[in-house]
């Protein structure tokens, strides 16, 4: 297994996942964030084409408050499949955002039965009486051949998710997982040495698949940085609006860009939406 304190072997495809909206953000703070299906399917063939490889959906309700409603989901897939094909994999959110149990969560899965989703592991599973659920639940989803990505907000949600895997809660040998920058600062302004206390803990008993996403103006050298360790990267309006250079970013595609040409000027090719899912194949 891969060492993730070593550079990455610049043969493997890096993978840019675009998160176009999040639940939050309104188009009070980006006229261009986009929310209904077809502008989420507008956007998932403008990154496609700047390099991404998965799009991760959120849907909002009437009033334009995040939720996780099957049919919302549907009719936005449905929207972006028609305008990329297979090129894109779609990967849903279950967040909570306070609005809904692990129960609802796990519900949306089994009845959406989306290609990926991420799972925020302090939503998911907040204490160990919810660790059978979630066992239950990814035992599940990996006979299904639905790719989780369970994410990780600070070094002991890391730990806690290998000692899970030590006690065969993760009924897999590896999973993949997203380690957030800077969620848990005063500014959520991410930087790059923020990835050191993730790739501290898991020097010992490393994750093969391992995305990181990023606050502010630094997102790409996050990204950049990220990818140079042997990860992969989620770029977009969801936590960032900003260009590198402080301007604020017209538009979705214009923050995988700059990520994506740096790292072909660093002899680095990206993954496609086929490669991508051979690679979490392997491991889920």
């Amino acid at each position: 297994m891969q060492d993730l304190a070593a550079p990455a072997d610049c043969r493997r495809g890096i993978a840019l996942a675009i998160a176009p909206n999040g639940g939050r953000r309104t188009k009070a703070d980006h006229p261009a964030l986009p929310i209904g299906p077809s502008e989420l399917a507008e956007c998932a063939q403008a990154c496609l084409e700047a390099g991404a490889s998965m799009i991760h959906v959120h849907v909002r309700d009437d009033a334009g408050q995040h939720c996780l409603e099957i049919d919302r989901y549907q009719a936005t897939e449905q929207a972006i499949r028609q305008r990329v094909g297979e090129q894109l994999i779609v990967q849903v959110t279950t967040e909570a955002l306070g609005r809904y149990t692990p129960q609802q969560q796990s519900d949306l899965v089994r009845v959406l039965r989306p290609q990926a989703c991420s799972m925020a592991l302090r939503e998911i599973a907040p204490d160990v009486p919810h660790e059978v659920a979630f066992a239950s639940l990814l035992e599940w989803m990996r006979r299904e051949r639905i790719f989780p990505q369970i994410i990780l907000y600070d070094a002991v949600d890391v730990a806690r998710l290998q000692d899970m895997r030590l006690r065969g809660v993760i009924p897999a040998d590896d999973i993949p997982v997203l380690f957030v920058l800077g969620r848990y600062t005063a500014s959520q302004q991410s930087h790059p040495a923020d990835l050191d206390e993730f790739l501290g803990v898991t020097r010992q008993a490393p994750f093969s698949h391992w995305t990181v996403c990023a606050f502010g103006r630094d997102e790409a050298a996050c990204a950049v940085t990220a990818a140079l360790r042997g990860g992969h990267a989620r770029l977009g309006f969801e936590n960032n609006l900003f260009l590198p250079d402080g301007t604020v970013a017209s538009d979705n595609a214009a923050l995988v860009a700059p990520v994506a040409n740096a790292l072909r000027g660093l002899g680095r090719s990206l993954e496609t939406a086929e490669s991508q899912r051979a690679s979490l194949e392997a491991i889920w």
